[in-house]
């Protein structure tokens, strides 16, 4: 992997624990025309029930994290030139937090996470208990999903982000919020 970094100020990621209603905001951000990349995680999971496979987060962990971080990063890549502000269902900062979560090694991932530069800005959905739910392919608890939101908010510092959360209020309220931040911020 080469040391040089690929940086683009145009891709935001909207991150957080499960359930917190980061999926719901990126459909609202792409009905209003905004462009928006879908979640690695929850693909692979689907993909790997369908196919019978075990890398799912209930199983082969340290294979559902390496794929997860190599689909990561070829969303990154794909959308590294991009001109208009470009949504990402988490990020690459994201895998280093579920290689924490499971205690996994992290070189590779933070080595990704140095190399792949998103920018700076990264928007949290904080636990939101009147929203949770769980199905298929979420299958934490509340309260896991509570610390999987701090060990996030955590990893993304760690790589230099700053992240923000979002609010709790309806979902066109939240990507005023998010498309108000960006005009901030000079986009």
């Amino acid at each position: 992997m080469s040391d040089s970094v690929i940086a683009n100020p145009n891709l935001y990621v909207i991150t957080g624990g499960p359930g917190a209603g980061k999926t719901t905001l990126l459909r609202e951000l792409a009905k209003r025309g905004e462009a928006c990349v879908e979640e690695a995680a929850r693909q692979i999971i689907q993909e790997q029930v369908q196919a019978a496979g075990g890398a799912v987060p209930w199983g082969d962990t340290t294979r559902y994290a390496e794929l997860m971080l190599e689909r990561s990063i070829a969303d990154f890549v794909q959308h590294s030139t991009a001109q208009q502000p470009t949504f990402f269902d988490r990020g690459i900062p994201d895998v280093l937090c579920y290689a924490r979560l499971i205690g996994m090694g992290e070189q590779a991932i933070r080595a990704a996470c140095a190399k792949y530069k998103y920018n700076q800005l990264v928007f949290i959905a904080p636990p939101w208990q009147e929203i949770y739910t769980v199905d298929e392919e979420r299958k934490q608890t509340f309260a896991e999903a509570v610390e999987t939101c701090r060990l996030m908010q955590r990893s993304y510092q760690d790589c230099g982000y700053a992240p923000i959360d979002l609010p709790r209020v309806a979902v066109e309220d939240r990507a005023e919020f998010v498309m108000r931040r960006i005009a901030l911020d000079g986009r």
